[in-house]
């Protein structure tokens, strides 16, 4: 993993999350984009080097709407860059970690991912990202 590609944010409403991430990182999101496959609409952020994905769900089904409903609006996931996401979920399974994606899939922001599951992270779900090479 080479670093920290994104930290997501579970949110009810976008349109109003927008307003107030601007507000507190100065500056608007430069993307919004919705991921049918996974039920969310997402807006992104820069802070400095780091970004920040706000995730509203757009049906009942979406993980998010089943996330906010049990936890509420916050944090969501880590996501971490790497280079190649197939020999990174081979790694990861061989060490024991559980994987929700056993096949990496096309999310947002021109991304492949894929997620761990959280019971073997310490609770914390992390996501995959390899940039989709044009």
């Amino acid at each position: 993993m080479k670093k920290i590609e994104h930290i997501g944010i579970a949110v009810k409403d976008i349109e109003r999350s927008n307003k107030l991430f601007k507000s507190l990182f100065g500056t608007a999101h430069y993307k919004i984009e919705d991921v049918e496959s996974e039920g969310v609409k997402t807006s992104f952020f820069k802070c400095g080097p780091n970004k920040i994905e706000l995730l509203q769900a757009t049906n009942e089904e979406s993980p998010i709407a089943k996330f906010i409903e049990k936890k509420g609006e916050g944090m969501h996931h880590i996501a971490f860059a790497v280079d190649d996401i197939e020999q990174e979920i081979e790694r990861l399974t061989k060490e024991g970690f559980t994987m929700i994606h056993k096949e990496p899939k096309q999310g947002a922001d021109n991304k492949l991912i894929a997620f761990l599951h959280p019971r073997s992270t310490n609770g914390v779900l992390i996501e995959l990202c390899q940039e989709i090479k044009a």
